[in-house]
Formats: structure tokens, C-alpha cells, sequence
């Protein structure tokens, strides 16, 4: 049974599994095995791990070369690094040849709390969002964690895949059905739909419980998938229930909130409310949960958008 644990704790586990049953996949690092916990493939398979060094863009291109001869690299680093200092990279190098590279990148939002703005990766998943070719994944806990590595490995073709810092509740049983673009549904509600993703997802379930006992039934969606996204659920989402809320540890334009706008402007306009950092920087703070109370992207926030959705249906 899995723990609790920090996502990229399952990912540094995952990869030694995947290291087991495929001797053609390799491991790319930037100075920081530790957080990102390629550190534990680095021990199992030293021959297939290689330390680039403070030299993310560099790093791009070497994973991009190598997998032109049938290795598969995984290539990791914090989502500040990987998602914005090698955009240029990631997407001339990666992207626009569609190599099978998998960017797994941690330590993304917010969520980081005390090492500040120049590491809160808050605009990553839209930039990575924007590039064509290249799929976009935020798994939401350990077990979605586990299962997505093991997808993306399976993938053929360029993905992002972003995780957190702290630890994170197991919200699935082991045996819940993964599929890259497709929502899990760990809650269903009537009255209006909850649509998160990574460790958001926790706070939307959170959100859901606490307006249950106001009467208020909310359907929560898990978006790990962002790019491609699934259309089909959101549509339904805005058919079947009153309005949406969208919260995720990024800033609300370009990422899951942007993205879900565009299909719903496009398919089935309906109301929205986006829970997450408003076109702002963020700052330090010791304690994540602090800080994301503080920027409005906690459960209380989640609870007022939801609020408003409903009363204004109601009174309509």
C-alpha cells in the first residue's frame, strides 16, 4: 500500500522500477538529485545517470541528442529551470523534432514556500502549454504519481511532467484507473464542479467536504492532464452542474484555468471562478500552507468561489 509522501519521492522510486524493466532508459540531473530524488537511480543504475551540472538549457539539448539514437532520457529538475530557463530549449531541441523526452520537474508553485520567487515556478504550465507537440502533466498524489511515470515512459513523444515539494496525501486506492487525458472523478456533486490539479487537488477535495455540510454538492474533477486536455469532461461538467471552479498553485491565466476557459468559450460558455495567484509574483514564507492561504489558493478560497457560483444560480 502507498504512503504519503512527496510526489517526487514516488517519482524517484518510479524510476528505478522503470530502470528495472528498460535497460534503454537513462536519467539527465542538474545539480539537484536530491530534491528531485533521481538520486535513487543514480545509486541503482550509476551508468545510466549523468550529472549535468548548473546547466539546464545545456541539458535539454544533450537529452534531446541522445534520444535521436533510441535511449529514453528522463530529464529532471525544478520547474523553474526546466519550464522557463529552458523554454528556448525545450521547445526548438525537444518539441519541434517530437523526440520521446520525459521533463519531469519538480518543486513547481507556490508550494515551495521559503525559497522564494526566483524558484516558484508559477507560469510553467503555460508556457509549456503553449508549446505544440509536448504534453503537459501535474499528477495530484502518490499514486497518480507512480502511474503517470509509468505512462509517460509508455508515451511515445515529448512530455512535461510537473510535481510539488511537500508531502502529499494518497488520495486513490492503488488500483484506480489512470489514462493520460482523461479526469478522474474522486467526488461526485450536482451543484456545481470543482476542476484541480496537482496539489490542489487535495484542497478542492477538502473544499468539497466542508460544502457538503452547507448543503452545497460539488463534483470534484483531477486535471492531470492539462495538454491534452479532456474536453469531453469539461463540457459535460458545465452541462450537468451549475458553474466551475478551477484552483490550481500557478497563476490563473495560461495554466488549468486558462485552459479550461478556452474550451468552455469555444463548446459550452457557463460561469467560472479561478482560484489561484491573480497575475501577481508571490514571496516566501516558511510554511507553505500560510502561503497559500494567503494568496487565496487554499480550500477557503476554493469554498468562496463555489459560494458565489451557487448563490448567483439561485437567485437567477
Amino acid at each position: 500500500m502507498i504512503e504519503a509522501q512527496p510526489n517526487r519521492v514516488m517519482y524517484g522510486k518510479t524510476l528505478v522500477e522503470l530502470g528495472e524493466r528498460n535497460p534503454k532508459l537513462i536519467v539527465f540531473e542538474a545539480d539537484v538529485a536530491k530534491s528531485t530524488n533521481t538520486f535513487q537511480f543514480a545509486h541503482r543504475f550509476p551508468e545510466r545517470f549523468f550529472q549535468v551540472g548548473v546547466a539546464e538549457q545545456n541539458m535539454m539539448g544533450i537529452a534531446a541528442g541522445v534520444a535521436t539514437t533510441g535511449w529514453l532520457p528522463f530529464v529532471s529538475t525544478f520547474a523553474m529551470f526546466a519550464g522557463l530557463r529552458a523554454c528556448e530549449q525545450v521547445r526548438t531541441s525537444i518539441a519541434y523534432p517530437g523526440l520521446n523526452v520525459k521533463i519531469v520537474a519538480t518543486n513547481g508553485g507556490v508550494e515551495i514556500a521559503g525559497d522564494g520567487v526566483t524558484h516558484q515556478a508559477t507560469e510553467d504550465l503555460a508556457a509549456m502549454r503553449a508549446i505544440p507537440n509536448l504534453m503537459v502533466v501535474s499528477p495530484s498524489d502518490p499514486v497518480t504519481t507512480r502511474k503517470a511515470t509509468w505512462a509517460i515512459a509508455e508515451y511515445e513523444g515529448p512530455v512535461y511532467m510537473r510535481l510539488g515539494r511537500q508531502i502529499n496525501t494518497v488520495l486513490y486506492d492503488d488500483d484506480i484507473e489512470f489514462k493520460l487525458g482523461r479526469m478522474l472523478r474522486p467526488r461526485e456533486g450536482c451543484d456545481l464542479t470543482i476542476i484541480a490539479t496537482g496539489n490542489i487537488v487535495e484542497q478542492a477535495l477538502r473544499a468539497a467536504e466542508e460544502l457538503a455540510k452547507e448543503g452545497i454538492e460539488a463534483r470534484v474533477l483531477d486535471c492531470h492532464t492539462i495538454k491534452p486536455i479532456d474536453r469531453e469532461e469539461i463540457v459535460r461538467a458545465a452541462r450537468e452542474t451549475a458553474g466551475i471552479v478551477t484552483a490550481e498553485d500557478h497563476n490563473i491565466i495560461g495554466g488549468l484555468g486558462g485552459a479550461v476557459c478556452e474550451v468552455l468559450a469555444e463548446e459550452h460558455p457557463t460561469t467560472v471562478r479561478r482560484v489561484g495567484l491573480q497575475d501577481i509574483f508571490a514571496s516566501s514564507g516558511r510554511d507553505f500552507r500560510k502561503l497559500l492561504a494567503h494568496y487565496h489558493i487554499d480550500c477557503g478560497a476554493i469554498i468562496e468561489k463555489a459560494r458565489s457560483i451557487v448563490h448567483a444560480h439561485t437567485t437567477s
